[in-house]
């Protein structure tokens, strides 16, 4: 079947839908699913606006609420993950996956699906250590600090994740996995991004969770986004033994969602034919779910995963025979995911605009039912009841709490990322400017048609085999690069660009000499990526 993968939507789903109609138009391409690697920006309304963490001028209603309203339908079955430019209380709603509007479901904190016998996993939000051991905590209404915590990576998704055990076909993450870019042409990605060089030679570009994801699982596909370049790469991995054959994955990074971006890609994967048309629940991931409900955390402490050694008990958390048997029986073996799509908040009406409505706590039906249903804990509904409980506390109760809990973590051990070496690797530079994330960019996505004059290129490719070492800890060694000939001869799926003769560049936003030194660091960086934004769009 034919899958079609986008990079950064920021809302423009007109413009991403538009584009595969007129692939199909023109190309009689017509893909059978959807995937987005983050950022998707599922905005219902302005209080949902509030809680996407971008500066109020780059607030923009996009054109989601059209398909949350019912006013128009996604063209094709859409699933995606959470970047780190989300409606957060929306998704949040969702932490186990549901639809956001008919045909387009969202995958959670962290999920795993199947269709037409494809299994697709992913992972959302982006990596900062400092997070990174907390339990899912927030709830709106945010407030500077949550509302970015709110979209960043916990270790207990990674921890189920790594639970899996049967091969996963495809993954998605919005953040690269650390050192990714060894296995591909480094050369002409520092090339289009000079200002990676830095993170790129101390190998602390991307995530370290995404990393270890990366070793475990060892899809045969991963897609992330969140870099707004495009790049591509070939790992081959290392067996346990010599009876386990060889595995590879096929890493491919999409640009952000504008007409002279390369944001679109179209791969074929070999699917079952004798499989239904309808999304499906994953057996081993239910099970795995319920085999880790009660490593479910709802609070600030930090915390590790639990691991082999004095300190655990219990550390196998990976779904048994018997158990995915269970939940199928408890399925009466119909996986299908049950199109139960509920309006949760008022949709956007541009004839009424309410600019002052305060996001709330909402419990979404979707949710309800599936934990009704597998016997898991709602997440959404166990901050209700912390909240509520906290509320009665006594001040003396509350000190001795914090007394207890210590600031950098869990007392009985470290924790597996001590500190932050994401540096800038969790850094979009060439996206919104934040004070702690860094970048800017102009999110006024354009809705103008692909240029007519211009047919696609359907010549992307990967980069030449590469073993992987389990630390994933790569030489930067430049003579590891592979040229653009060979990446061009070893493709094996079809782009999508389409260029547009008027193209807005993207505004230059100087540094504040009065900020701290790393701060002017990373605007100066940004304004470097702007003051070579003509020569980029011309290699």
């Amino acid at each position: 079947m034919k899958v079609a993968v986008a990079g950064c939507c920021h809302g423009a789903l007109d413009k991403m839908y538009e584009t595969l109609e007129l692939l199909q138009r023109r190309h009689n391409v017509r893909p059978d699913l959807l995937l987005c690697c983050g950022d998707f920006q599922a905005v219902r309304n302005e209080a949902d606006l509030r809680c996407m963490a971008v500066p109020a001028k780059y607030r923009d209603m996009q054109t989601f609420y059209r398909y949350y309203s019912g006013e128009k339908k996604a063209p094709v079955l859409t699933v995606f993950i959470g970047g780190n430019h989300e409606a957060s209380n929306h998704l949040q709603e969702l932490p186990y996956g549901g639809w956001v509007a008919p045909n387009i479901y969202y995958l959670g904190y962290a999920g795993v699906v199947r269709f037409r016998g494809v299994r697709i996993g992913g992972i959302s939000g982006i990596f900062k250590s400092h997070d990174y051991r907390k339990g899912h905590f927030e709830c709106p209404p945010y407030n500077q600090q949550t509302i970015r915590s709110a979209y960043h990576v916990r270790n207990i998704e990674v921890f189920k994740l790594k639970q899996l055990k049967r091969p996963i076909d495809i993954f998605m993450s919005h953040d690269w996995p650390r050192s990714i870019y060894h296995y591909g042409n480094k050369k002409q990605l520092l090339k289009m991004k000079s200002f990676f060089r830095q993170e790129v030679e101390s190998n602390t570009l991307g995530s370290p969770a995404a990393s270890e994801l990366l070793q475990h699982l060892k899809p045969t596909y991963w897609f992330s986004a969140h870099l707004h370049v495009k790049f591509a790469a070939f790992m081959q991995h290392q067996t346990n033994s010599k009876e386990e054959l060889p595995k590879a994955t096929k890493f491919l990074a999409l640009d952000k969602c504008l007409p002279h971006r390369d944001f679109l890609q179209i791969i074929d994967i070999e699917h079952d034919p004798s499989a239904g048309d309808s999304l499906e629940y994953d057996a081993e991931w239910i099970a795995v779910l319920k085999a880790t409900n009660s490593l479910v955390n709802v609070t600030q402490s930090s915390w590790n995963m639990p691991e082999k050694n004095a300190l655990h008990a219990k550390w196998d958390y990976s779904a048994t025979e018997e158990a995915i048997k269970e939940v199928l029986e408890e399925l009466n073996h119909n996986l299908k995911i049950p199109c139960n799509f509920t309006l949760t908040a008022a949709c956007y009406d541009p004839s009424k605009p309410q600019k002052h409505v305060e996001p709330v706590h909402t419990i979404n039906p979707q949710t309800t039912e599936f934990c009704a249903q597998f016997g898991l804990t709602d997440i959404n509904d166990r901050i209700q009841q912390a909240k509520e409980e906290g509320s009665v506390r006594s001040e003396y109760e509350e000190e001795e709490d914090e007394e207890d809990v210590d600031s950098t973590g869990s007392a009985e051990e470290p924790s597996e990322y001590n500190t932050d070496n994401s540096g800038l690797s969790c850094i979009n530079p060439d996206e919104i400017l934040l004070d702690e994330e860094g970048g800017d960019e102009d999110l006024s996505t354009c809705s103008v048609d692909p240029s007519p004059d211009h047919a696609p290129d359907f010549s992307t490719s990967f980069s030449d085999i590469r073993v992987m070492p389990d630390s994933m800890a790569v030489s930067s060694d430049d003579a590891m690069d592979s040229t653009n000939e060979e990446l061009e001869k070893s493709g094996v799926s079809k782009q999508v660009e389409e260029k547009s003769l008027n193209e807005r560049p993207l505004k230059r936003i100087g540094g504040n000499e009065n900020g701290n030194s790393g701060i002017k660091k990373i605007k100066r960086r940004n304004q470097a990526i702007y003051a070579a934004e003509d020569e980029d769009k011309t290699e």
